[in-house]
């Protein structure tokens, strides 16, 4: 199975549609809330070529975007595929 890091805040709905879609392929993922920490903000711009808003995802490392990215990912069969690849 995929490793899978979302980074989020509790107040963000699109980080909510983002993890309710992956709990329904049944995919294990790490959350890491930005909210109130600063550093963990830093790295997740980093991580995501400047982007600064939630979420971020990665899958085995590799950047797939935000919410609708995720959606868009999977309408197009390329989400699946993705998270069968073991790191």
């Amino acid at each position: 199975m995929a490793q899978v890091e979302i980074y989020t805040t509790m107040i963000c709905p699109y980080c909510h549609r983002a993890k309710k879609l992956l709990e329904a392929k049944g995919v294990p993922y790490t959350e890491i809330d930005v909210m109130t920490d600063g550093k963990l903000r830093a790295q997740m711009r980093e991580r995501a070529g400047g982007r600064t808003s939630v979420p971020q995802i990665f899958i085995n490392g590799q950047h797939v975007g935000g919410c609708d990215d995720l959606y868009a990912l999977d309408r197009q069969g390329g989400l699946s595929p993705l998270l069968s690849q073991a790191v």
